[in-house]
């Protein structure tokens, strides 16, 4: 006869949980619980936010899909071949507009470094990747306006040629000689390195299976990845509307002068959750008094020292040339902020 007694289920494994929907799950369970007429309105006002940025989501995850699909990664290695000054200055324009996610430039510029890419041209798009790329850009453009997308488009890729100009500069000093760590073989959720020089865009990518299979995955992947931290984003936002008095912005990241930009700056590292969730917030912290300027130096900061793009640089390069990355991080921001509060009128009363 048969055993027919139950099977003990497997031990629950904690780590599948997704984070992001975990916060927003305690986040809404707290309001319930303290605030339990704040529910209902929080939701709404995140649903209504997220019902608003929809069209912007689906546009930019398709734009997304077909670059992925078609293979334009290979036009973007092709940034690191040649002289080095025209190498630096098409790697901060690479950078700037690549569609690359941290995790992904993790082996690409092991390739690159591998390959013999001089750290110059690599320390240039290091800079400008993490702060933009198209999804980004629409993202930027449709929630806080397109001359801020512009402006921090103009930054990304400034920052590179400064940070890939002074590398250059000083390559033969002790900060930059011999940079790359020993075990130049990160791990990664990417696979395994590969020559980013290697395949040629196929711009009708529906015609290969394999292709249109790529499209379908990374148009599901990006969906899920953009809906989950916009709704974390709405969700604070909502907090902070509903419980953050505006004069209390105001009073830290508002007003004229340098000391906001500064704050803006130096609270970017800390505070940034994700480029994407970053978007949404900006624009709630603008309209609660935050300063412009200060606004560009919080993301510019918090792009390039958040957790995924410092990890980046740190998995490759010895803890000086880090250093030195943090350094042209934190100098890129209070520029941006600079001259985007000079721009905006806001840097003087």
């Amino acid at each position: 006869m048969a055993d027919s007694s139950p099977t003990l289920p497997r031990g629950f494994d904690w780590r599948r949980i997704d984070r992001v929907a975990a916060v927003i799950f305690a986040i809404l369970l707290a309001v319930a619980l303290l605030d339990p007429a704040r529910f209902l309105p929080t939701i709404d006002f995140a649903a209504s936010a997220l019902m608003r940025t929809a069209p912007i989501i689906l546009f930019a995850t398709f734009a997304i899909a077909y670059v992925k699909a078609a293979g334009v990664e290979s036009l973007v290695g092709r940034a690191f071949q040649g002289r080095e000054v025209p190498m630096i200055l098409l790697a901060a324009a690479a950078g700037g507009l690549s569609p690359f996610c941290s995790c992904q430039v993790i082996p690409f510029i092991a390739a690159l470094l591998v390959m013999g890419a001089p750290l110059s041209a690599v320390m240039a798009f290091w800079l400008a990747s993490p702060l933009m790329d198209p999804a980004m850009f629409l993202l930027t453009a449709g929630v806080l306006g397109v001359d801020f997308a512009v402006a921090k488009t103009l930054a990304a890729v400034s920052i590179g040629l400064m940070g890939g100009f002074t590398v250059r500069a000083f390559a033969g000093g002790a900060i930059f000689a011999d940079p790359l760590k020993a075990d130049l073989a990160p791990r990664t959720c990417c696979g395994k390195v590969k020559n980013p020089f290697a395949g040629t865009p196929a711009w009708q990518f529906w015609r290969e299976a394999e292709r249109r299979g790529v499209f379908a995955r990374t148009t599901g992947e990006n969906l899920l990845f953009l809906g989950k931290w916009l709704s974390l984003a709405y969700v604070i936002e909502a907090l902070m509307v509903n419980y953050v008095p505006a004069a209390a912005i105001a009073q830290v990241l508002g007003g004229a002068g340098l000391q906001p930009i500064l704050v803006g700056a130096a609270v970017g590292a800390p505070a940034y959750l994700n480029g994407y969730a970053a978007v949404p917030l900006m624009g709630a912290l603008l309209n609660q008094g935050m300063a412009d300027g200060a606004a560009m130096a919080f993301v510019v900061a918090g792009g390039m020292t958040s957790v995924p793009a410092a990890i980046a640089v740190w998995a490759l390069v010895k803890p000086r040339v880090f250093g030195a990355y943090l350094g042209f991080a934190f100098a890129g921001a209070l520029l941006a902020g600079l001259a985007w509060g000079f721009w905006a009128g806001s840097l003087v009363g």
